[in-house]
């Protein structure tokens, strides 16, 4: 895990591992970044405290603005991104990018995928101007029948 916390210059954010502490901010979080997709509750328990996950938070301003969660799949060679989210408030500061970067250094396998709803467009940037590639399309994956889009990044 993350032993200090590490920043981007002009973000003013920290990232440190998240701990099961963390679960009512990261309920927040998830309301207000996902509204139609927030995870419930178990889930958000189980990406907490589930072993093989890699969990950092970004904090600024004495409070968790930011979350990412790395499914580690040893078995498979590849990690997922199970969810990622910037409150809108701190995003545009580069926060994004710097948790997905943390999580990707402690990745330690070949391939890392996610999944990102096709009308999020400033996500797919970040994703492709991060390595990521386009590697397929699920059709109505989101509860509102939208597509994901799965890109996949070598490490």
């Amino acid at each position: 895990m993350v032993s200090e916390a590490m920043s981007l210059p002009g973000s003013l954010a920290a990232i440190q591992p998240a701990t099961w502490r963390d679960l009512n901010s990261l309920r927040q979080l998830e309301r207000v970044c996902f509204p139609r997709d927030a995870w419930p509750l178990l889930e958000l328990v189980g990406v907490l405290t589930l072993p093989n996950v890699v969990r950092l938070k970004a904090e600024a301003d004495s409070q968790l603005v930011g979350f990412i969660a790395g499914d580690v799949r040893s078995a498979e060679h590849l990690a997922w991104i199970a969810t990622i989210g910037v409150l809108p408030d701190y995003r545009g500061r580069g926060i994004g990018r710097l948790l997905l970067e943390a999580c990707e250094a402690q990745i330690h396998e070949p391939r890392v995928r996610l999944c990102v709803r096709v009308s999020n467009k400033t996500a797919i940037q970040l994703y492709l101007g991060s390595a990521y590639q386009r590697a397929g399309l699920w059709s109505n994956y989101y509860q509102d029948g939208e597509d994901a889009l799965v890109m996949e990044k070598q490490l």
